[in-house]
């Protein structure tokens, strides 16, 4: 482009910025090349700050499909309600992962050959950061499985810097669990592992604890009791709980499941006809809102095998066994977004996560 010829001004520089900032990451990388104007703009701080906030608006479900029938790296499908379904892998890392926990466009994935091996990544940009091993011996230290209970990922869009969490219950050898909670955090600011011990009784399925939100400068777990959210701030290394909506404990033979709603904690509990959707609006005070009831009534078959998993003001994010379908939530109407062609030998929502695409580092 002749950026002297006055033809190519069509635009001004702000008009520009907007439409760049709302790119795929792979798209923008390669429009960057064009022009030196283009490239200028979208390698400012200012620009990177209007894409992942813009991206934050459009929460995407990344699920990892396993095939029975082949022994190679299982592949990642993005599912976009503005983009549509597209596949991409994690081959740059050069090991076999699984995806243990996702926040504002990274991934924390752990090695499966090499326990205790960690490493988080950015899937848009294809880099990654191996972290540091801890001085902790996972294999005789947490409980069950030689891995972490709890894993948590903490990032912060404005510093470009987060946290990787590891939190199990203590065990000597060949003895059962005991009620100590050591928690690990890894910081990548100063590449260093801090640990921390406390007490807890609080257990979690192998579901509830991969559903893990940040918000506020805290992890946020839902326990297996259905009860309370368990909460690490990472400013101070505390744990502490918050309650769930009293009209949440009191309902039997209901699933109770902990997402992100714009910023905000929000619970869904599903019961045999009813979505119901809460928001905690009020984070100091802890106050839950209501803000949405969704009859289940037209996709009743596959109530027993839902799983939201990320949603917006418009619309929510759910996967089945074999499906990821989208619910409108003006229009109240509910899409097939995605469907398992291959023999898949684990259902979509033991690994789908909440995910978004941003212009993160990992350095």
């Amino acid at each position: 482009m002749d950026q002297s010829n006055p033809r190519f001004d069509f635009f001004p520089d702000d008009v520009v910025l907007q439409i760049l900032a709302r790119l795929p990451v792979k798209a923008l990388f390669r429009v960057k090349c064009v022009c030196k104007l283009w490239y200028r703009l979208a390698s400012g701080d200012y620009f990177r700050h209007l894409y992942n906030d813009l991206s934050v608006r459009n929460p995407m479900v990344l699920v990892e499909v396993t095939d029975s029938s082949s022994e190679s790296r299982s592949s990642l499908i993005c599912v976009d309600n503005l983009r549509g379904v597209y596949e991409f892998s994690l081959d740059f890392i050069k090991d076999r992962v699984k995806v243990r926990a996702s926040c504002n466009g990274l991934l924390c994935c752990s090695s499966i050959p090499d326990k205790g091996v960690y490493y988080v990544c950015n899937p848009m940009t294809r880099k990654y950061r191996m972290l540091p091993r801890s001085r902790e011996r996972p294999v005789t230290r947490f409980y069950p499985d030689g891995e972490a209970t709890l894993v948590g990922l903490a990032c912060n869009l404005l510093t470009q810097k987060f946290n990787v969490v590891l939190a199990g219950y203590h065990r000597s050898f060949g003895n059962r669990a005991e009620r100590t909670f050591i928690c690990l955090v890894f910081d990548s600011e100063t590449n260093k592992w801090r640990k921390f011990v406390s007490f807890q009784d609080d257990h979690f399925t192998h579901m509830n604890r991969n559903q893990v939100v940040f918000i506020n400068g805290a992890l946020h777990w839902l326990t297996g009791s259905f009860t309370a959210l368990l909460v690490l701030d990472l400013k101070c290394d505390m744990w502490r709980k918050i309650s769930l909506p009293d009209e949440v404990s009191c309902v039997a033979g209901s699933r109770v499941y902990l997402l992100e709603s714009e910023g905000c904690l929000s619970v869904v509990q599903i019961s045999e006809a009813w979505m119901i959707i809460w928001v905690m609006k009020d984070y100091e005070g802890e106050k839950w809102h209501m803000v949405d009831k969704v009859s289940l009534r037209c996709i009743r078959g596959m109530v027993p095998g839902i799983f939201p998993i990320s949603q917006t003001g418009e619309y929510v994010f759910l996967a089945t066994h074999k499906q990821v379908l989208v619910y409108q939530r003006k229009s109240k109407v509910w899409k097939e977004m995605y469907s398992v062609k291959n023999s898949s030998t684990l259902p979509l929502w033991f690994s789908a996560h909440a995910f978004r695409s941003t212009i993160f580092s990992c350095h």
